[in-house]
């Protein structure tokens, strides 16, 4: 009775695979970003793919949260995955919140230090993307998730150094002149950045889990 019950519940695999289901859907959801960012005619385009694939990332959220609460066994603390799950939601949903806006005020040219930071957010969500299939052998993969983690850290350091000289080079050209540039450049310089802090919560978290199960 209680083998028949268990196969009713959801594998300690399963968790694994949407969270790999997941971070790709993040690494679609950074590289259509960064097409954004590259500007021209097909924004919009890509503004749709963010905007379809940040969808795609909250419904395997809410499975896994789903899941965390049919499982009879999970493969690291329940709260640990939701924490993880809910960190890499986050990101792709503040690359959601960043097409908004570009779409608001209809943006078809943005700043080469935009650009860039559109690269560390792919850089960022490929590392992720990277990390999430290791936890399934955590002790093997220990060096490797510990490299993850502070290659994200160096990369939100970037992104706070690329974000402080956009800001000062709007203020040079728009200073004295068009103040609502500066303002729309200012918020889009500012959901970049947060986008790098999300995936530096998801290596914070995925730490937690080394540190935690090792």
């Amino acid at each position: 009775m209680l083998n028949w019950f268990r196969k009713l519940l959801p594998r300690e695999d399963r968790f694994f695979d949407l969270f790999e289901r997941h971070s790709q859907a993040v690494v679609g959801g950074a590289e259509a970003l960064q097409q954004v960012l590259a500007g021209g005619a097909d924004v919009e385009r890509w503004c749709q793919q963010v905007e379809e694939l940040e969808d795609e990332a909250d419904a395997i959220a809410a499975e896994v949260m789903h899941a965390v609460r049919r499982s009879f066994i999970t493969p690291f603390d329940r709260s640990d995955i939701q924490d993880l799950i809910q960190s890499m939601d986050d990101a792709i949903d503040m690359m959601n919140k960043t097409v908004k806006t570009v779409r608001l005020f209809e943006k078809t040219q943005f700043d080469p230090l935009m650009q860039e930071m559109g690269g560390v957010i792919v850089e960022a969500a490929h590392l992720v993307a990277e990390a999430i299939p290791l936890l399934g052998k955590l002790g093997a993969n220990v060096p490797r998730l510990a490299a993850i983690s502070e290659e994200v850290t160096r990369l939100e350091d970037r992104s706070d150094d690329l974000h402080e000289q956009g800001l000062k080079e709007l203020f040079r050209r728009h200073d004295g002149g068009n103040a609502m540039g500066f303002i729309v450049g200012r918020e889009i310089y500012s959901q970049l950045e947060k986008v790098v802090d999300r995936f530096e919560d998801v290596a914070d978290e995925i730490s937690g889990i080394v540190v935690e199960n090792v």
